[in-house]
């Protein structure tokens, strides 16, 4: 198992240096740091003076990846590459254009983007299961019908509609919680409820549908078959048998939201005024702030990558015929 560990964090490695090395191309090679100051200062004929000075002010007025004019080893320290790009993986992110702690600032925003993702997640996945394994259980029959047409209902509505809807209809009409903002503590409780809400019945459609499609194809297998002959009940089957085999394309499925969870709903933070790291990522396209926009890609891939570790390491634990080497 330690083995197993060291060597996949080991193959994660290249793959991060090759994420940095295209996202710094995309920044500094596409959109020069020449770019980046006109679109900052705003002006429409901007002097090469002006242009010089945010370059010097922000650390953009260095060479890209090699310091001709250094020596030693300040020839590859002394450069864009590595003050803005090497320094994240060790997670030094530098300042935004601001000149506000990117670090400290995702340390701050993590929370409130948790507070909402994390009971959003467990829920979702509760309801989403439950409700493909009662289509499951009453399968080829009228209710079965139905709900697959009420997924494929709901997942032709657009996310935007369930925002929009929740905030008219239960904090303008209702008026239960407010319609937008964010409070520290016990309070935030009634700012995040129905984000909650809205993130959860927005993925319904979607979710049970795929969950439905994994217990079906389990539910055909010589296994169940052989439990049936056995004599046991149809619902003993399904969560002792057909959910158990079934959560290997389940936990697959789960890690590519493992991001998320940290990064935050991009449009759910910024309709209800979250200020955690999705709406602090939608502010800076915005205000084209690259250097927030590098770290929270960055970040996301160590994430993803860290996701689908824990994923193997999970199918040890609910398949035993899986053995990691």
């Amino acid at each position: 198992m330690i083995a197993y560990l060291i060597r996949r964090i080991l193959y994660a490695v290249p793959i991060l240096v090759g994420v940095n090395l295209l996202t710094f191309a995309l920044f500094f090679v596409v959109n020069t740091p020449d770019d980046m100051a006109r679109m900052q200062l705003g002006i429409k004929r901007v002097t090469p003076e002006a242009i010089d000075k945010w370059k010097q002010q922000h650390g953009y007025d260095k060479p890209l990846l090699l310091n001709g004019a250094a020596s030693g080893a300040a020839r590859l320290t002394d450069t864009i590459f590595w003050q803005k790009s090497a320094s994240m993986f060790v997670f030094d992110f530098g300042f935004a254009d601001d000149g506000r702690n990117i670090s400290r600032e995702i340390a701050t925003r993590m929370w409130p983007s948790l507070a909402i993702a994390l009971p959003t997640f467990f829920i979702g996945l509760v309801v989403y299961v439950s409700f493909a394994l009662l289509m499951t259980l009453f399968r080829a029959t009228a209710l079965d019908a139905a709900g697959v047409a009420l997924c494929v209902v709901l997942m032709s509505v657009s996310g935007l509609f369930y925002i929009i809807g929740g905030q008219f209809l239960v904090s303008k009409l209702w008026h239960l919680v407010p319609i937008s903002g964010y409070a520290g503590g016990l309070d935030s409780i009634k700012f995040v409820v129905l984000p909650i809400v809205i993130g959860v019945a927005g993925s319904i459609g979607s979710s049970s549908r795929w969950y439905r499609t994994i217990f079906l194809e389990e539910i055909g297998k010589d296994y169940v078959r052989t439990a049936r002959a056995k004599g046991l009940s149809e619902l003993r089957v399904l969560f002792a048998h057909v959910l158990k085999n079934a959560m290997i394309p389940i936990l697959t499925g789960v890690v590519v939201v493992i991001p998320l969870l940290f990064m935050g709903s991009l449009l759910t933070e910024s309709f209800f005024g979250i200020p955690g790291l999705g709406s602090y990522t939608i502010d800076a396209i915005n205000a084209q702030d690259f250097s927030i926009v590098r770290a929270m890609v960055f970040l996301g891939s160590v994430l993803y990558i860290a996701g689908l570790i824990l994923t193997d390491l999970s199918y040890t634990v609910v398949d035993p015929r899986v053995r990691l080497q």
